[in-house]
């Protein structure tokens, strides 16, 4: 029987290697996932085998528990995933991410607290035989549980609760109730030291057969989680997401050799190994470090302080109907969405305008920076929504040479990956940040809500230049009205 299971969690983290795979393309993303979901189908079901619930006394009470468990949690995940609207995905990656976190926390502080109760009857039995200073029972929770199974249970509960609470903390940014990216005194001050002192409570962990620095360990790591990811600005949030995707997986990987499962081992393995790159590529997009992200405070109050106008220029407004006569006789149209596009829904009506332009003869392309919009790949999944097909969505670095030939860029939602002063302002927050190259095309249409600075709270002096006009509103409204310009030609 054990090497059936053993087969088995080996065969589902092998369908997790090839679904991962199959996820890095558009193509084959929805194969991927189905492959993936088999493979945790495949893990789950084998569990019910393992000799930990079947020897067990108590086997038919766990089985209930462990039934009701998944079918209160697939359930909620069932009917919550087919409701969300594409603009709440960020959000929800971001309390998926945390509950995988939370749950590896939470099987290392289930074995530190087994270890620890075996610890005090340990001590009990000793002190009613009178054997105290002769007894073989363990006196640490590192001996009841082992060195190395001790560290990685550590590590783990680290990792998996940041991740939690930090994962929680960005969702209610993301989801509007939290709205604060505000600097304490001496943050980063703030952080270190609690971060010492979390440290020091692990080591006491590690050798306490005592209940109360269990607790305070957890309640440490949780309150860092938080103090870490308050401060991080909206433009980074792709970045914060990616991370905590990697810590969660690390978090399963240790926590799986803490339980001697195989199946978890890998599968975390794979997770925090593609995470990790993930948020090494999107930082490297950004021209930034992974610790310049979390600690340079980038998107506060603080980091956006005096970020004005220097260029004297103004916003020039434009109204549809002129855009879309200029974009309808256009030889090449670019449009580079944003979070903007999400907030209004206007994927559609951008793919109905994409549309109605081809068959007039115009090329159209769409461009896409490694961390627009609030997750990984947000923008790729609103116009694949939408209808959008592959070809013509192009990387930053495929398409950036290209805007010298294009007519019309319409820049829909987006700021910062469109702001020339990343290349040109060495005062600005962005500076040295690649992006699109939107100013180098012969008209830059920018559809934007308002005059201000976008979440980031960095100025754009795109919207300043000569070849830029401002088509103000709702980003579906606005383009609705391109729609109706266009089809009156």
């Amino acid at each position: 029987m054990n090497l059936l299971i053993q087969a088995s969690y080996f065969l589902a983290a092998v369908l997790f290697i090839l679904g991962l795979k199959q996820m890095s393309s558009p193509v084959t993303a929805r194969r991927g996932i189905q492959w993936a979901g088999a493979g945790m189908v495949l893990a789950t079901l084998v569990t019910f085998m393992s000799h930990e619930l079947t020897d067990n006394p108590q086997a038919m009470t766990n089985y209930i528990l462990i039934i009701v468990a998944i079918a209160i949690g697939g359930g909620y995940a069932w009917v919550s995933g087919k409701k969300v609207a594409m603009t709440d995905m960020p959000q929800m990656i971001a309390m998926y991410n945390g509950m995988g976190g939370g749950a590896a926390a939470t099987i290392a502080a289930v074995e530190l607290l087994k270890a620890q109760g075996e610890v005090a009857a340990g001590q009990n039995t000793n002190a009613l035989l009178g054997n105290v200073g002769l007894s073989a029972h363990p006196e640490t929770i590192a001996q009841a549980m082992g060195i190395d199974i001790t560290i990685l249970a550590i590590l783990g509960a680290i990792i998996g609760t940041i991740a939690f609470s930090g994962s929680i903390i960005a969702w209610a940014k993301l989801d509007g109730r939290l709205n604060t990216n505000k600097l304490l005194p001496q943050q980063q001050l703030i952080n270190l030291v609690l971060a010492v002192v979390l440290i020091g409570f692990a080591v006491t962990v590690y050798f306490t057969n005592e209940l109360m620095p269990i607790l305070v360990f957890f309640a440490l790591a949780l309150v860092l989680g938080v103090f870490i990811t308050v401060p991080v600005g909206g433009a980074d949030m792709p970045v914060i997401i990616s991370l905590f995707n990697a810590l969660t997986g690390l978090a399963v990987g240790f926590e799986g050799y803490v339980l001697g499962n195989a199946a978890m081992i890998i599968a975390g393995t794979v997770v925090g190994s593609a995470g990790s790159l993930l948020t090494h590529l999107m930082a490297k997009a950004m021209n930034r470090s992974v610790s310049n992200v979390f600690f340079s405070g980038f998107g506060t109050n603080t980091a956006a302080a005096g970020q004005g106008d220097e260029s004297g220029g103004s916003m020039k407004e434009v109204q549809a109907q002129d855009v879309g006569i200029m974009m309808a006789y256009a030889s090449q149209v670019v449009i580079i969405p944003g979070y903007g596009m999400a907030v209004a829904q206007a994927q559609h009506k951008v793919w109905e305008l994409t549309q109605l332009l081809t068959d007039k003869g115009v090329k159209v392309k769409f461009a896409i920076h490694p961390v627009a919009g609030r997750m990984p790949g947000h923008m790729n999944v609103l116009l694949a929504e939408a209808g959008v097909p592959y070809d013509l969505i192009y990387d930053m670095e495929d398409i950036n040479s290209d805007f010298g030939n294009t007519t019309v860029t319409l820049v829909i939602g987006a700021n910062d990956v469109v702001n020339p002063a990343a290349k040109k302002d060495p005062s600005s927050p962005l500076f040295g940040m690649p992006i699109l190259n939107a100013e180098e095309s012969e008209n830059v249409i920018v559809i934007k809500r308002g005059r201000g600075t976008g979440f980031s709270g960095v100025e754009n002096p795109l919207f300043l230049l000569d070849n830029t006009r401002m088509l103000f509103g709702d980003g579906q409204k606005a383009v609705n009205e391109l729609i109706q310009a266009v089809k009156e030609l």
